[in-house]
């Protein structure tokens, strides 16, 4: 081989590592030092841990269960399923000691992003139909009951016009959550929705 070929070869398979790496950075620690976010395979931060300070659509591979999550900064959302799929929750900064206090089902987590757009003005539109239609009321704060501002208990469509929010299932910021970031959703099932339920509706803010 050449060493024209050769420095080739190197600098793509250098590239690829550098992809893989950024992509879903991370690493084992038995000590804590300090990264965005830590996930616990066992209940109050014990057990063997796995660090993440970036998107990572596959964290099977890092951890068959998780049982406690420790946010050190940002805001993230957090999957049941891999590729961004399935139930998900968002975690702000703090601590996590049980999948319940996330609201989790299980001690499934399989994958996680961060959730940009988490500082400045929030506004959000909700509307009572797809395609923006029927009822519309915007918001700038958090809503713990919706039904106190919009006749319907469901919202079909949504416009996120700044900031990052999180649509519960039930008032109070309870049941299911989806996240809705910056952009138009004609249909709830654009958020992830199976129904049209929105108990609360809450900012995602980053301090």
């Amino acid at each position: 081989m050449s060493r024209g070929i050769f420095l080739i070869v190197c600098r793509i398979v250098l590239k690829r590592i550098i992809q893989t790496w950024t992509a879903c950075r991370g690493r084992y620690y038995r000590q804590q030092s300090f990264v965005q976010i830590f996930f616990y395979e066992d209940r109050n931060f014990q057990g063997l841990h796995y660090e993440c300070s970036g998107d990572c659509p596959e964290l099977s591979s890092h951890f068959s269960r998780c049982n406690s999550i420790r946010v050190e900064s940002g805001a993230w959302v957090v999957y049941e399923r891999p590729n961004y799929m399935g139930s998900q929750y968002i975690l702000t900064r703090g601590e996590y000691p049980d999948y319940q206090r996330w609201m989790g089902y299980n001690d499934t987590i399989r994958s996680c992003r961060i959730i940009r757009h988490t500082t400045g003005m929030h506004r959000i539109r909700v509307y009572e139909r797809p395609d923006f239609a029927g009822q519309m009321i915007e918001f700038s704060e958090d809503s713990p009951n919706l039904s106190e501002h919009f006749r319907h208990p469901e919202v079909h469509s949504a416009n996120v016009l700044d900031g990052a929010w999180v649509f519960y299932e039930h008032p109070n910021y309870r049941g299911r959550q989806h996240l809705l970031e910056r952009g138009e959703y004609r249909r709830h099932t654009e958020w992830g929705g199976m129904q049209a339920n929105v108990g609360s509706l809450r900012r995602v803010q980053d301090f």
